[in-house]
């Protein structure tokens, strides 16, 4: 006899949300890059590297930090980086 099992997905979302992906930028000469780090062990690092190779280019960077790894980012994140910067680059590393 097979048992049954149910997925949960941990988002929570009740309908699965359709996003399209934007067509990135051809330059990012003028723009501000977003660093977010999720909190996972090391993404700091990847992103020190990451600033200091964009910093080298000339490129403006604004840093920002989920509390804990476990949960969604604050709103207030999100909301400062729309209004912010231009595109992001966020850290996965472990």
């Amino acid at each position: 006899m097979r048992q049954s099992s149910t997925l949960v997905d941990p988002t929570a979302e009740n309908l699965s949300a359709e996003r399209h992906r934007l067509k990135p930028p051809a330059a990012l000469d003028g723009l501000t890059v977003a660093l977010l780090d999720i909190s996972k062990p090391r993404g700091d690092i990847f992103l020190d590297r990451i600033e200091e190779k964009l910093g080298a280019k000339g490129l403006s960077t604004k840093r920002y930090r989920k509390p804990t790894v476990s949960k969604k980012a604050p709103n207030e994140i999100f909301d400062h980086i729309v209004d912010e910067c231009d595109i992001v680059v966020e850290a996965l590393a472990d």
